[in-house]
């Protein structure tokens, strides 16, 4: 009997499951869209919110009836839940989930005959005791936190020294101040409150029966993990708990944190077997965060880079080197010990490129079309950095329609020369043709932060400079052969530029696979090695571009200490 594997991705707005088997061939895939089918819940694009102070939250029972409502539609498909040997997932990240002392009691004792909701849920009037001390879950769109971020960011000494610990500075959507805002917010909850997870580790809980522990990469989307050290800190707990005296109290409610990214929590719950024919042998391995899990789709190996190029810009790589920077995240990686994910995102993305687009359309009388045809052809067509000679300035510009995070400067556009170590602003139309220079500039502008974030962090490619080995678009805009040529040309990639097509199941995916790593895996076997001999690359992957390219990706380099520069000069007129 061939061995099956289930995984999951929890996000803002469906829960998706998936089937694979031994061979890790997708089987069976279902899901349940929030806003289409459980709108009863007053939500819209999966929350609620509270604009006054911020707040952006979802019921948990939404959580607990997508659960039954995808596991039902699976076998409605034919899926063969009597094949499934492990189960593991991937929930959005930074939501947390707040257990009431009645929960592992009610996890434990679930009736196969009744759904998830009628049992867990809470009454409205307390007249039935739930499984939940707070019945919503803080989205990681939630703003609410701003004070109490600005109380992390301080409270080891200033924003770098947090992320030196912890991997990321403060930001609104992370556990740790959200913790501390629901305990200042709701001290009655917070008392009543018996264990904290994190969405991954909640979902994970009602698959066991009881808490689960949280994963190893996503604990460090909390700031109160210190990763160096592989425990809580303290310190951090401290603020979050509310003084010192309740440091071992919310040590109790987050529990311990497994190494082991791939080790069983054990077997899932009775109430899975009886009402859906799991085997009571199946493994429960831990859940992690939606982005450690998009990484996992992939044999990703070290200095291999992902691109997601959407609205946003979200750049991920698997690198054995920790330098963390107040500017982007560091976390452990989900599966491989001395290996951590770093993580940079931006707000400016596809938008600020189909601004660039539009106005070249106009230009060129194509106003009505959206085509992107006239922005490749100038973008190609235009020498690199603006230089028809290497004697010539480059063109160096920032482009951001929206306010950005990295850097963290107010929306506005900024272009520049650099020649000689110095920065002029352009003073002539034929030093900048515009929109015609600004096609191939943005690209530029946004490979080049990348390439500056991430250039201490790759490794020598054989005889080739320290680089990226391979780079895998996805996205809206991983279909561009302009934005792809172009992120080879600045990026470079020993290996090349790939298009990675797994549609929406990144996550999904990455959480099947690690399920069957879990269960399957040889003695000290890898995750990447147990990929990498399963996977078939012809079917998610293709070559589309050469990336390094030598004299280029040298040029390119060149242009760093003036980018930096480009980026200085934002933050000194309009940093946030």
């Amino acid at each position: 009997m061939a061995d099956h594997f289930l995984g999951f991705d929890l996000s803002t707005q469906q829960l998706k499951g998936i089937v694979v088997g031994s061979d890790l061939k997708l089987i069976h895939e279902a899901k349940v869209d929030f806003d289409a089918e459980l709108s009863k819940y007053g939500i819209e694009k999966g929350v609620l919110t509270n604009p006054e102070e911020g707040e952006v939250f979802a019921p948990v029972a939404l959580f607990l009836e997508a659960i039954d409502l995808v596991l039902q539609r699976l076998k409605d498909q034919g899926a063969d839940f009597s094949k499934v040997q492990g189960i593991s997932g991937a929930g959005m990240q930074h939501g947390t989930v707040f257990w009431s002392k009645d929960a592992e009691t009610l996890l434990g004792n679930l009736d196969g005959g009744k759904t998830l909701l009628e049992q867990l849920e809470g009454g409205a009037k307390g007249e039935k005791k739930g499984a939940f001390s707070h019945p919503f879950s803080p989205n990681w769109q939630d703003a609410s936190t701003q004070k109490q971020c600005e109380g992390f960011n301080i409270a080891l000494k200033d924003p770098k020294s947090l992320a030196e610990a912890t991997g990321s500075s403060a930001h609104h959507r992370f556990s740790g101040p959200q913790i501390q805002r629901f305990q200042e917010k709701h001290p009655e909850a917070y008392k009543a409150t018996a264990r904290i997870s994190l969405v991954s580790s909640f979902l994970a809980s009602i698959f066991l029966g009881k808490v689960a522990p949280i994963d190893i990469s996503d604990v460090c989307g909390a700031d109160l993990w210190d990763i160096k050290s592989g425990r809580w800190h303290e310190d951090l707990l401290a603020l979050a708990a509310g003084g010192r005296s309740g440091v071992e109290d919310l040590k109790a409610k987050l529990g311990d944190v497994p190494e082991d990214g791939g080790a069983s929590f054990g077997t899932v719950s009775p109430y899975f077997s009886k009402r859906y024919g799991f085997p009571s042998s199946t493994q429960i391995i831990a859940f992690t965060g939606d982005n450690p899990s998009t990484i996992l789709a992939l044999p990703l190996r070290s200095s291999d880079a992902i691109v997601s190029l959407g609205t946003s810009t979200t750049f991920l790589m698997s690198t054995p080197h920790y330098k963390p920077d107040p500017a982007y995240h560091f976390m452990n990686h989900p599966t491989t010990a001395g290996l951590y994910m770093f993580m940079l995102c931006y707000k400016n993305g596809g938008l600020a490129r189909e601004h660039i687009r539009d106005d070249i359309n106009n230009v060129s009388g194509t106003s009505a079309s959206k085509t992107w045809d006239q922005f490749n052809e100038t973008a190609l067509n235009t020498p690199a950095l603006g230089q028809k000679d290497t004697t010539d300035p480059m063109r160096l510009g920032l482009y951001f329609p929206r306010p950005e995070i990295v850097p963290n400067v107010k929306a506005g556009t900024w272009r520049y020369l650099w020649k000689n170590d110095t920065l002029s602003p352009v003073s002539e139309d034929k030093e900048w043709p515009t929109p015609q220079a600004d096609a191939r500039a943005i690209l530029e502008s946004q490979f080049l932060s990348l390439r500056l974030r991430s250039h201490s962090l790759v490794e020598p490619q054989g005889s080739l400079p320290a680089q990226p080995r391979r780079i895998y678009m996805v996205g809206g805009g991983a279909v561009n052969p302009a934005i792809a040529d172009l992120a080879g040309q600045v990026l470079g990639g020993s290996d090349g530029v790939y298009k990675l097509e797994i549609g929406g199941n990144a996550c999904a995916l990455g959480a099947a696979y690690k399920a069957a790593w879990g269960v399957q895996r040889g003695s000290g076997e890898a995750f990447e090695d147990y990929l990498e001999a399963r996977w078939h690359e012809e079917g998610f992957v293709q070559k589309i571009c050469q990336g390094y390219r030598e004299g280029v990706w040298e040029r390119y380099g060149e242009a760093l200490k003036g980018f930096h520069e480009v980026e200085r000069r934002a933050i000194q007129e309009k940093g946030q």
